[in-house]
């Protein structure tokens, strides 16, 4: 055998030399001419590998026919496949009679396919996700095929488990932990729950036995063949203390049972374990059914802020017992530690998860790049805290694979340090300690960011003692005196007020966490309203939203653990009653607090549309009511910020009735296609003519302030739905065909049912279609032929008035061309332009009558003399009694270009229109702002009163004159 074994040992650490020696010379005692090491190359990885793992060179040295075998078959070169454990298991097994047999065998099948795991991480052939990929399929291979056979061994001695519907019952093991999330690491327990569908009672044995008695024999004997340790070791350390009840509980129970637990006893911690359960081994539909009725227990549908508090609770105990055990240098517990980045990737999958299913994921570097994605964490925080995870797993297993032993210690005699140091790739100990330190105090810095509690430092005010005021220690004048001090203004009223709450139903049906947490909050809150313009006026517009929040404390924590969210909730109700009602009404947008780079900065048309995609992407597609939750809570969240930026003044008007109109298109086209999806599978596709091209021959036209581009907060949407004239006398294709009008007008039901029932997370919008062709007494839904007709023979003028301001907003693209066509012939007719004016005149003047709320000391914003409503009825006198001779005033439906188009043809004086449009933003921007202070759209009589003049000036001018 050629093989310089000097010139090998140069590369590896004089300390490791000696060993290394040792174990060649004894692997040379029971190989002739180095066996299958007599490969130069092969020689000097394997002397390599040795240095670093007594475990590798022991077992090559003990079983140098198990090396043989990895050598020939080619495994130490290249990656498992797929299914390469359970295939390669599966043969291992075959003819496999009892439970000795099975221990031995698959106690030879775990010591080779972990010295090849280990050998592939040593030698560099391996990067982390493969290492953990491949232990994880080990363990989960080794479990399954383990039950499989032992199932059909305790089914022939006790018969067969059978549920309440007559079926056989099987077992199903949940994998929790590291192992759930394929992260198990190289000599780590595995972490198991048992349970089974339902009770019942054995059959086909002699006796019978219960069904939880069955499984308990079962998990019994599962666990025997894997964590026996005899003279060929063991397959893997098994814990079952995570079960329902931990040890003090029967080893398998029921999936009832399961629910029953967490839903009544379920803590904190068992939520943060259950985020990487996974069905490793069993019944695979069951466990998928059990899973599912699990899941609202892990992810809570409102954002639970509650979490952070519950984490860092843990943590600290975990800083105790490792403080306690002198466990000073554990990568996996100590600060900085794996654990560490951990508990900050899931304390976000906690508080969000339920509302972001993309979180819903087990592996932790997938959580941080999720957190990338949502923005919830920086880029520059998500790479440093994935290098630091790689790194400190990849000094875990290497800390492992030398003994085959769980430790994330540190060692401390020199020889240990320097094997660490050479196995992670670096020149000496000093530098890998460096590198060790610098990583751990990253971790550790990103950690206490996260986790640290917040609200710590007191500022001013919080010094008056306010939490004696709230929690009633103090005398009353000296608590009315602390409030003044904090800048309120009737210490009186607002002490009253405070005495209210804390003896009110929900104060007093908090359980013990919540007051804990509201008696944390209400001094912070008290401080943050003191210091803002109108602290008397805020206060009373927040003290219901925190009564409404009470009952779910997580909405406290919320508050309690983001000062930003906090300090946003007080402007934001201090400058708008109705966001306060908003905040009140819809808690979960509380959530929409935290980040005033996105409060304040309403996203654009396709944001929209993704945003509103992701919410229903995740939610099951039966699930109605879900869907109809997941649309208001789009709509509630996004109105939020459009609002918000209105009030911060970060958005002028034009585009907050922009946002406001994008909002609803992008719902509309989203309804739309939910209430055809649903149509669609009962009853098929409407079959179109036989030369006609469509979609899906039906559109929803908008008429009005969302026709306009004009939406409001609060605004009704005016609405006419039509379908293509070809579809009349035709049926849809399913197996239940009806007649496509029939469709059609099902369809629009479907459509406003969607839009206007009243769920727990309100409504989406209020339709009105008295628009339509014959008003209340016409179809839900007219043809394209029947609308032209009607538009041409029938409407009056009025209604004319009403599509200069229409358009499609969703449906089939070749019914809004033609609505367009329609739309330009009709309203391009030529007219007497003095009959038009009179009649739009004397229109203007019955609805100012009937609908004018203001008076000698008020004005009317839209109804009144020069307002809103005479702008629009000028501008569609002028567009209704020009467009045959200039086509273009009829391109845009808003009243703001509609104008521009007026002046364009010098149909009014550029002055003139000028004076409009000012006026016509004028008064919308204050029309918004008195719907965010819940006012009614009226001002005082001085108020306008330039704009109110030029209005009436230039009405009388195109109108009366």
């Amino acid at each position: 055998m050629s093989f310089n074994l000097d010139k090998t040992l140069e590369i590896i650490p004089e300390l490791l030399r000696g060993r290394v020696t040792g174990f060649w010379e004894k692997y040379t005692e029971k190989v002739t001419n180095g066996g299958v090491l007599s490969d130069q190359a092969l020689q000097q990885e394997a002397l390599k590998v040795w240095a670093m793992s007594d475990f590798v060179a022991q077992a090559c040295i003990r079983y140098p026919e198990m090396l043989d075998d990895l050598v020939a078959s080619g495994d130490l070169q290249q990656r498992a496949p797929d299914e390469y454990y359970l295939s390669r298991l599966t043969a291992r097994l075959d003819g496999v009679l009892n439970e000795n047999q099975m221990i031995e065998v698959l106690r030879h099948f775990r010591r080779r396919e972990m010295v090849r795991i280990a050998w592939r991480d040593l030698a560099g052939h391996a990067e982390l996700n493969e290492v953990t990929r491949d232990l994880s399929n080990l363990a989960e291979a080794c479990t399954d095929l383990s039950l499989q056979q032992l199932h059909q061994w305790h089914s022939e001695q006790w018969g067969t488990p059978i549920g309440a519907g007559s079926e056989a019952q099987q077992m199903v093991v949940l994998g929790m932990g590291k192992l759930g999330a394929h992260e198990l690491n190289f000599s780590s327990d595995i972490d198991l729950i048992f349970s089974y569908p339902e009770d019942g009672e054995t059959t086909g044995a002699r006796r019978s036995i219960s069904n939880q008695e069955f499984f308990i024999k079962l998990g019994q004997a599962l666990i025997r063949v894997l964590d026996t340790n005899n003279a060929y070791g063991f397959v893997f350390r098994v814990d079952m203390r995570l079960r329902p009840f931990g040890e003090a509980s029967p080893l398998a129970i029921s999936f009832d049972a399961m629910e029953d637990y967490y839903q009544v006893h379920g803590r904190e911690w068992e939520r943060y374990a259950m985020i990487k359960a996974r069905v490793i081994a069993g019944d695979r539909v069951a466990g998928k059914e059990l899973m599912a009725r699990l899941k609202p227990f892990v992810y809570r549908r409102y954002v639970d802020f509650g979490a952070f508090e519950s984490l860092r609770e843990m943590k600290a105990m975990i800083s105790r017992e490792v403080k306690r055990k002198g466990l000073k240098g554990n990568v996996k517990l100590g600060a900085g530690g794996i654990r560490e980045i951990e508990f900050i990737g899931q304390a976000f999958q906690l508080i969000r998860g339920g509302r972001e299913p993309t979180l819903q994921v087990r592996r932790i570097l997938t959580v941080l790049e999720a957190l990338r994605g949502f923005n919830l964490l920086p880029d520059y925080v998500v790479d440093e805290l994935t290098r630091a995870y790689v790194f400190l797993r990849d000094t875990e297993h290497r800390l492992q694979a030398f003994a085959d032993q769980q430790t994330h210690l540190i060692p401390k005699d020199e020889e240990g340090q320097q094997r660490l140091a050479f196995s992670m790739g670096f020149e000496d100990w000093s530098r890998f300690e460096q590198m060790l330190e610098r990583t751990m105090q990253r971790v550790h810095e990103q950690f206490e960011q996260v986790f640290a509690a917040p609200q710590t430092e007191q500022s001013e005010n919080e010094a008056l003692d306010l939490t004696g005021v709230w929690q009633g220690g103090l005398e009353e004048e000296r608590a009315q005196a602390l409030l003044e001090e904090a800048g309120f203004g009737s210490g009186e009223t607002v002490y009253q007020q405070l005495t209210r709450m804390r003896q009110g139903r929900a104060f007093l049906a908090m359980g013990t966490e919540g007051r804990q947490r509201l008696d944390h909050l209400m001094p912070l809150l008290l401080s943050a309203i003191g210091q803002c313009q109108t602290p008397d006026e805020t206060l009373e517009r927040l003290l219901p939203i925190i009564e409404a929040v009470s009952r779910r404390s997580a909405y406290i924590a919320l508050l309690v653990e983001n000062p930003m969210a906090l300090s946003q909730l007080v402007r934001l109700c201090g400058a708008s009653p109705w966001i306060a009602h908003q905040l009140g009404r819809y808690p979960l947008l509380l959530d929409e607090l935290l980040d005033p780079r996105t409060l304040y900065t309403p996203p654009k048309r396709d944001q929209l549309v993704n945003e509103l995609r992701q919410r229903l992407l995740y939610g099951p597609e039966a699930d109605l009511e879900l869907q109809m939750d997941s649309l208001r809570q789009f709509k509630q969240a996004n109105v939020l910020r459009v609002a918000a930026a209105d009030v911060a003044e970060a958005v002028p008007l034009m585009v907050v009735s922009d946002h406001l109109t994008d909002i609803a298109e992008t719902i509309l086209n989203e309804v739309l296609e939910l209430a055809w999806n649903s149509l669609v599978a009962r009853y098929g596709r409407p079959q179109c003519g036989d030369e006609l091209v469509c979609d899906k021959g039906f559109a929803m036209v908008a008429y009005g302030k969302l026709g306009g581009i004009e939406l409001g907060y609060g605004s009704d949407l005016d609405m006419v739905f039509l379908h293509a004239n070809d579809s009349s006398g035709r049926t849809t294709d399913g197996e239940k065909p009806v007649d496509n009008a029939v469709f059609y007008a099902r369809l629009a039901q479907r459509i406003i049912h969607l839009l206007s029932t009243q769920t727990a997370a309100g409504i989406l919008y209020e339709t009105d279609m008295r628009l339509r062709p014959n008003g209340a007494s016409g179809l839900m839904v007219s043809s394209l032929e029947a609308f032209e007709s009607y538009q041409h023979k029938q409407a009056w003028t009025w209604e004319h008035q009403a599509l200069a301001r229409a358009r499609v907003v969703a449906g089939d693209a070749g019914i809004a061309r033609d609505f367009k066509r329609i739309r330009a012939e009709v309203l391009g007719q030529e007219r007497d332009r003095e009959a038009l004016r009179t009649e739009v005149r004397e229109m203007r003047e019955r609805m100012r009558k009937e609908l004018d709320k203001g008076g000698a000391e008020e004005f009317d914003l839209k109804q009144g003399l020069g307002g809103i409503a005479d702008i629009e009825f000028m501008v569609q006198y002028t567009v209704l009694g020009w467009a045959h001779q200039f086509p273009d005033l009829l391109e845009y439906t808003d009243n703001i270009r509609q104008l521009e188009a007026i002046a364009r043809r010098e149909l009014l004086s550029a002055e003139d229109v000028a004076l409009l449009s000012e006026a016509y933003r004028s008064y919308r921007a204050r029309a918004h702002r008195l719907t965010l202070a819940e006012q009614p759209t009226r001002v005082s009589h001085e108020d306008f009163a330039a704009c109110r003049e030029a209005v009436t000036r230039i009405w009388r001018q195109v109108m009366e004159d």
